[in-house]
């Protein structure tokens, strides 16, 4: 999946206006013009279409998790140069509040079934014994189970 996608998805999700999306960035303390917004969000075969670094992605999730939850006290976060699904992943449980059982549950609503071990091997060192590459596959389910919980009555369309 590209940043646009996943970006585009959120949008659609929680239902964010391009406002609403600049207001997210801001949250991360980071300024962007509608303009870029709009490139973000044109899909690939469109004329004005950009891709989004992984660290504007990034800075993104960051001021998701913030717009989400708040912004925590001290220093913020620095974006990632280099994203992975692992990661974004991450960044949205984190952002949604999201424990082991919810995203299970998320992903259930997908007919996608996993357990809690394998899980938890997306979010270990990519040094560890037991770490796991989150494909698109799971990512994309994860991202259309919070699309059904939170669009249901238009999730068919």
């Amino acid at each position: 999946m590209t940043n646009n996608d996943i970006l585009r998805r959120l949008r659609y999700t929680f239902n964010l206006t391009d406002t609403n999306m600049i207001e997210i960035f801001a949250a991360a303390d980071h300024v962007v013009t509608p303009l870029q917004v709009t490139g973000w969000l044109t899909k690939e075969s469109e004329a004005g279409h950009v891709e989004p670094s992984d660290t504007e992605f990034a800075t993104f999730l960051n001021g998701f998790i913030n717009t989400k939850r708040g912004k925590r006290d001290g220093e913020q976060p620095v974006p990632e140069s280099k994203l992975n699904n692992n990661i974004i992943l991450m960044k949205l449980r984190i952002a949604l509040n999201m424990k082991t059982e919810d995203v299970i549950e998320v992903l259930a609503l997908t007919d996608f079934n996993l357990s809690k071990h394998e899980l938890s091997a997306f979010s270990r060192k990519a040094e560890n014994k037991h770490y796991r590459v989150c494909n698109d596959q799971i990512l994309r389910n994860f991202l259309t189970g919070i699309q059904l919980q939170n669009r249901p009555t238009i999730s068919g369309e």
